[in-house]
């Protein structure tokens, strides 16, 4: 088997479809299979494969594992050489998969591969790749800061306004659409499961890396990506809190505790600071949107702020 996509899915049963649907329609000069592992969503997709791909592998986890876990799992229950770890709100674009595999065996220092994510607007999305986070650009990352200067090694995004098609050597790329060796993925200890969501591919990247590898992001290869576009707007912000919790592990982990507990001091510092200006901007705010995006961000900083002095019980419940 040439290669193995796998793909864990949480209640996305209608992008599961349309995903598979974008693999299953062209024709490939490769062989492969499709693993599925539903984290214990239960919203249907055993069905819905049953149905209409009988040819997935189906596994259906009794609870909720977690990215990492889930991927882990269905990794080894494939047996491709090549392996391609893919969201399941994702579509491919026309020859994307073919593209990445001939770039994997074509570099020959390639650890990993990831793709041009496109919002569903058909958008560029900017967090395909960037840097390890650091102190510095944890606290200095905004979509102003990010619009103002996009090649600053910050982000770690500047190969997205090259304009080339060649790949280049990034930090980090996103796990929506990860490729690399079946060899490799075991050799540095697949999906580090320190995380219930969120850091696992930086994670990743950073062990190619230091096994001597290189992460490449492939311009020519393109991908949908719907679900990277929107932003957490629950009210307990489940995703902001959880972003933050897995980088401080991360940090903790790969840096020492010290470096660990000063990003979460630079965080309530900066949380602070942000409600402070968005306490100043209310008036404004009010009356262009009646408060509604004032309401989303502040309540966003909020809840940063309360994490950063002290994690609630389902934070770490998770990990």
């Amino acid at each position: 088997m040439d290669l193995s996509i796998i793909i864990v899915n949480w209640n996305s049963v209608t992008y599961l479809r349309n995903c598979l649907e974008s693999i299953y329609s062209k024709k490939h000069n490769f062989q492969f299979e499709v693993v599925v592992i539903d984290a214990a969503s239960f919203d249907g997709s055993g069905e819905m494969l049953s149905e209409c791909f009988p040819q997935v592998r189906f596994i259906q986890a009794k609870d909720n594992l977690g990215f990492a876990k889930a991927n882990n799992m269905a990794f080894k229950e494939s047996s491709g050489e090549v392996v391609l770890f893919l969201n399941p709100d994702t579509e491919i674009v026309g020859d994307a998969i073919a593209a990445m595999i001939a770039a994997l065996r074509r570099l020959s220092d390639a650890g990993s591969l990831g793709c041009k994510l496109l919002n569903t607007n058909g958008s560029i999305q900017t967090s395909c790749i960037q840097s390890v986070p650091t102190i510095l650009n944890q606290c200095l990352d905004s979509e102003f800061l990010r619009s103002r200067w996009p090649n600053s090694s910050l982000w770690g995004m500047s190969p997205l306004h090259s304009g080339g098609e060649m790949p280049s050597v990034v930090e980090a790329i996103s796990g929506a659409c990860v490729m690399m060796s079946r060899k490799l993925f075991s050799e540095v200890g697949m999906f580090s499961e320190d995380y219930f969501m969120y850091a696992e591919d930086i994670d990743l990247s950073d062990k190619v890396s230091k096994a001597g590898f290189k992460n490449y992001y492939v311009p020519c290869a393109s991908v949908i990506h719907h679900g990277g576009a929107s932003s957490a707007t629950a009210t307990n912000h489940f995703s902001t809190v959880m972003m933050r919790e897995s980088i401080w592990r991360f940090l903790r982990k790969t840096r020492g505790l010290a470096y660990g507990l000063a990003y979460r001091m630079a965080m309530s510092i900066v949380a602070f600071a942000r409600l402070l200006l968005l306490t100043f901007l209310f008036p404004v705010q009010r009356v262009r949107s009646r408060g509604t995006d004032w309401k989303a961000s502040f309540g966003k900083w909020c809840a940063i702020l309360r994490w950063s002095i002290y994690p609630q019980l389902w934070v770490r419940k998770k990990h």
